[in-house]
Parts: structure tokens; sequence; C-alpha cells
């Protein structure tokens, strides 16, 4: 019996590599490509199951893009109430 050729999503490959970039050169923008990326590959894949491969690539993409984020949105809260904390001890002690 044969077992027809899986092809892998490219979707998911450009997930996977936003994903890494994500951390390495281009923090916030690659981050976002593979956040829409990656949920376009699992849509594709899922639509297609029997033609495209690639769910685990996608899935770490989306993680990867997912994690920069939050971590993004948390290190700008922190800039935040670091210098609004700074800038509120000045106007108290002034």
């Amino acid at each position: 019996m044969s077992v027809p050729n899986r092809q892998t999503s490219g979707l998911a490959v450009a997930s996977l590599v936003l994903g890494i970039c994500s951390w390495t050169v281009l923090p916030f923008i690659a981050s976002i490509g593979a956040i829409i990326t990656g949920h376009m590959a699992r849509a594709d894949i899922r639509r297609r199951p029997y033609e495209l491969d690639g769910d685990g690539m996608a899935i770490g993409g989306l993680i990867l893009g997912y994690v920069m984020v939050i971590g993004a949105l948390l290190a700008v809260g922190a800039f935040i109430l670091f210098f609004g904390g700074l800038a509120w001890l000045a106007h108290v002690n002034s």
C-alpha cells in the first residue's frame, strides 16, 4: 500500500523562521509575523491534512511569537512602572 507524500507547509516554515528571528534579529516585528503565519499554516494544514505537514513547526513559531510579545509587553510595563515610580518619588520629595 502506497502512502502519498505529504508536503511541508511553507507557512509553517515561515512561522518557525520568524519565531526564531523574533528572538534574535527583529524582536517585535518578527513575532507578529510568526503569530500570523502560524495561525494561517495551522488552518491550511487542517483544511488539507492529507497533503500538508508541518503542524509542529507552526506551533513552534506560534509559541516563540506569543512568548516574545508577552515578554515585550511585560518589559514595557516594567519600564513604565519603574520610571513612573521614580517620577512620583521625585514629586513627593520635592
